[in-house]
């Protein structure tokens, strides 16, 4: 199982310096999210989200989420209408960053997992803009923060290594 800790602050997200931090007080709590890196045949799942960047399908962590792969699974379906799904339990991440929510920092963690599925047909939710299924060096591409560019090559690289040509 590959299982790895990428910690980042997104370019737009805690660019402030620390002073301007300290002025605002405490952090937020740490938010949780869970997401896939969604896989159909050769094609990687991009969605849009209102801020306008591109990134793959994540949302919060809530009560009734038995773990986190029901997070991942129930946001998955609510942002896309994709629900049947192949979970790769051989590939996680957890991401860290930072930003802003009403002028206070806030910390956030993403879980992230690999998954395969034969449905195309996307129903975007109210929560995107756009969605895309590209081939992996277009999603690459596509992709607007650099941590989310290191995933999608990480999991290209496990897919690889078990014997995947993409």
């Amino acid at each position: 199982m590959v299982i790895s800790t990428i910690k980042h602050n997104h370019g737009r997200f805690s660019s402030r310096t620390d002073a301007w931090s300290d002025m605002q007080g405490k952090p937020g709590p740490l938010e949780t999210s869970c997401g896939f890196i969604l896989l159909n045949f050769d094609s990687i799942l991009l969605l849009q989200y209102p801020q306008g960047h591109w990134s793959f399908p994540k949302g919060h962590v809530e009560k009734g989420d038995a773990d986190h792969h029901s997070t991942a699974l129930r946001e998955l379906t609510e942002e896309t209408g994709i629900s049947e799904i192949t979970i790769d339990g051989e590939w996680t991440h957890r991401t860290e960053y930072t930003f802003f929510r009403k002028g206070r920092e806030t910390p956030k963690e993403v879980f992230w997992y690999l998954a395969e599925t034969d449905e195309l047909e996307v129903s975007l939710s109210h929560e995107h803009n756009n969605y895309l299924w590209l081939q992996f060096d277009e999603a690459e591409e596509q992709i607007t923060f650099e941590q989310e560019k290191e995933l999608l090559r990480s999991a290209r690289h496990h897919l690889r290594s078990i014997g995947r040509s993409l």
